[in-house]
């Protein structure tokens, strides 16, 4: 997961991000996957404003024409370069086409602005993700959640950074708090940035396990049987704890649960 103003948030959902990863939708400023850039666009107008110039990167970013959309905000910087929400739209526009090291510099300069610019920590964090820096990319998450706790998507990242760094009980406990905060928000995420940054088949097993424990716990069954699936199909070793997990009480009483173990789906290799 990347919203502006001081009380949105990307998720990176992972949490994510560039090519590898996916992220929620629910704001024109969050990472989306996107094909190669290219060129699409006049060259920035001289003779614009700041701000009608950010308003066609916006729009160009939006597009998914990223090389054009730099061109604009650039400009737009240039006529104000005190715009800490500038550095933060390049700095996302940059991790659209994977420049990492020009999208962690413009967080910075947003952040330097800002010093209480919530997004701007989140989205450095995201770059540390990316460059699977997972102590990195948590002490940005944490700086972003002490400035607003109450942000779905920052407890989201945190998780999957926790994930990464296999400190697995921290992260059940960002999962927990990003549910909690945001009930639907693992619909609006897309796991694929998650598991394509963790390093083997059991770790990616482990963590469709851990969300099954989750929404079990929240008593959302079908949520819960769906990961319960995926984590068999791939392999999870340890499925034996789901009779004796307190998590799965409840769900152990639904006859779908029966089935689903009793069918022990296949696992699917790498």
């Amino acid at each position: 997961m990347l919203r502006l103003g001081t009380v949105r948030a990307v998720t990176l959902t992972v949490v994510v991000l560039i090519a590898v990863f996916g992220t929620a939708q629910s704001s024109p400023d969050q990472l989306q996957v996107g094909p190669p850039p290219m060129r699409r666009a006049e060259p920035p107008s001289s003779g614009a404003s700041a701000e009608e110039l950010e308003k066609q990167a916006d729009q160009l970013r939006s597009d998914k024409a990223y090389l054009d959309a730099l061109d604009y905000y650039r400009a737009a910087v240039q006529k104000k370069s005190d715009s800490a929400l500038l550095f933060n739209k390049i700095g996302i526009t940059e991790l659209m086409i994977h420049r990492l090291k020009d999208a962690r510099k413009d967080f910075e300069r947003a952040i330097k602005l800002d010093k209480r610019y919530a997004d701007a920590y989140n989205n450095l964090g995201v770059v540390y993700y990316a460059d699977k820096n997972a102590g990195k990319a948590i002490k940005q998450y944490k700086k972003a959640i002490e400035l607003h706790a109450d942000v779905a998507p920052f407890h989201n990242n945190l998780g999957a950074a926790y994930f990464q760094k296999k400190d697995f009980d921290k992260a059940v406990q960002s999962y927990s708090e990003a549910l909690r905060l945001d009930p639907s928000i693992f619909e609006r995420t897309s796991r694929a940035g998650v598991l394509a940054q963790l390093p083997s088949p059991d770790d990616r097993a482990h963590y469709d396990y851990v969300l099954a424990k989750l929404f079990a716990k929240m008593g959302v069954a079908d949520r819960s049987l769906e990961y319960l699936r995926k984590a068999m199909e791939e392999g999870y070793k340890e499925i034996g704890n789901v009779y004796k997990d307190a998590e799965f009480a409840e769900l152990r009483k639904d006859p779908r649960f029966t089935e689903l173990m009793s069918s022990k789906p296949t696992a699917i290799s790498d």
